[in-house]
């Protein structure tokens, strides 16, 4: 098949098991990518998995420019966010989330049993800017594993 400007294209397939780690880090945030410029023809978007092992959470940190969309597949996520992350949305599976580019966050796995596993898209690439740590005791209702 040819797109509009007579190219051959295809579909790209990342094979399980083989999505591309090298990518932007916060923290207990573990992120990988299915799709991104790192490995694929794609140019204005980011998608991949992000797990955090139960109680873990991420540092504070934005996405600077980049818009993000989030789905929760498992477990039980907490955003903080606003003036010192006092203020918070929780999400669980099956729910969706946009943050705005540049809004400082940490997100949180409130399990200390599960995993909690999301699929986020974000273009135009996995923009992360990590911010100063917090102490876990100013973020309402987080505890470790």
């Amino acid at each position: 098949m040819t797109d509009q400007r007579g190219l051959d294209v295809e579909p790209v397939v990342t094979r399980a098991g083989h999505e591309y780690g090298d990518t932007g880090q916060s923290g207990g945030a573990h992120r990988v990518s299915g799709v991104s410029v790192q490995h694929t023809p794609a140019t204005r978007i980011w998608f991949g998995r992000v797990s955090n092992e139960p109680g873990f959470r991420s540092l504070p940190h934005h996405h600077g420019e980049a818009e993000t969309g989030g789905y929760v597949l498992t477990g039980h996520g907490r955003i903080y966010f606003g003036e010192g992350f006092t203020r918070f949305v929780d999400l669980t599976a099956g729910d969706f989330v946009f943050v705005p580019p540049f809004m400082p966050h940490v997100e949180a796995n409130m399990s200390t049993t599960d995993e909690l596993v999301w699929l986020t898209a974000r273009t135009p690439d996995n923009i992360v800017v990590n911010l100063d740590d917090v102490p876990d005791e100013s973020l309402e209702g987080y505890r470790r594993a």
